[in-house]
């Protein structure tokens, strides 16, 4: 099988993981759930579950707490997510290293661009706003995604908005921009041959504007500004080849911002924190270090 005949194949099992995808899990047992949009989710489409984002809130424990907070946005296509292994044990994972995590469930297919950023860049207002009630640096507030979670995040990191000190809404005061960015085997552009077709159609529809692809193309939307970054991805990935985050690597490195790339040889799409494997999995201590090392 040559390899783009393997992306073809993995893009169809990724639509049908997706589909998967779809029913939610829920959160471990106390875990403490919000909307993210209390006074009602704009533009929604009906009333049921899915129409309704939500952060799942994971604290540090305080004798352990170091301040840094991050928003974890599971993959799934953009027809899913992939709560547990992509979203809420990565914020327990967090958690042992005293990081604060919040597990956020955004929109998807049939919502379209730009619903999942509005959610993300909402969930970045209420947790930078609410900083001290869960014992979080607001200058420390990073995201992290796997696959088109990824694509969400970098999109968050290129696509921020600064905050708006007339606005009368005080959530609208708050910047979105992240201070830091992780991207585990992330969709990065949309764009033929390395796009994840089927994440652009979820997001964008059957025909989408040329322009909106380019814009989402998040490899061709960095610069000086956009936050830091740790990336994750795997040769072997035929789904979301490794070329998308080798790519968004250089941009930053030509816009003279700090990041790091770890591109193993061997691991399928969506393995998660690499458990069982003693190769893949050494990627989560190196993104402790590396995020340990940005506020020395």
């Amino acid at each position: 099988m040559n390899r783009m005949l393997g992306i073809m194949v993995m893009a169809c099992l990724l639509t049908v993981t997706a589909e998967a995808a779809r029913k939610a899990v829920p959160p471990p047992e106390g875990t403490a759930v919000e909307l993210v949009w209390p006074q009602g989710t704009p533009d929604k489409l009906g009333d049921a579950d899915a129409d309704k984002p939500t952060l799942a809130i994971f604290p540090a424990p305080k004798e352990t707490a170091n301040g840094a907070a991050v928003i974890v946005c599971p993959g799934g296509g953009y027809g899913g997510h992939a709560m547990d292994y992509e979203g809420y044990e990565v914020a327990q994972w967090l958690n042992k290293h005293g990081v604060t995590g919040f597990v956020l469930r955004y929109r998807v297919a049939p919502y379209r661009h730009p619903a999942p950023l509005s959610d993300a860049q909402q969930a970045m207002r209420i947790v930078r706003s609410r900083a001290a009630e869960w014992g979080v640096n607001p200058a420390r507030i990073g995201m992290l995604g796997f696959s088109a979670g990824g694509h969400l995040v970098s999109t968050a990191g290129t696509h921020y908005v600064e905050g708006d000190p007339n606005a009368a809404d005080p959530l609208l005061k708050v910047g979105t921009r992240p201070d830091f960015l992780i991207l585990i085997y992330p969709v990065i552009t949309l764009k033929e041959p390395y796009g994840h077709q089927g994440s652009c159609k979820n997001l964008l529809g059957e025909n989408p504007d040329p322009a909106l692809v380019q814009s989402l193309s998040n490899d061709e939307q960095v610069n000086d500004k956009t936050p830091p970054s740790f990336l994750v991805a795997s040769w072997a990935d035929t789904g979301v080849p490794s070329e998308n985050s080798i790519q968004f690597y250089l941009a930053l490195h030509k816009a003279g911002v700090p990041a790091e790339l770890h591109v193993y040889e061997k691991g399928p799409h969506g393995f998660g924190m690499g458990r069982g494997d003693k190769v893949l999995e050494t990627w989560t201590g190196h993104c402790i270090d590396w995020m340990n090392g940005l506020f020395k």
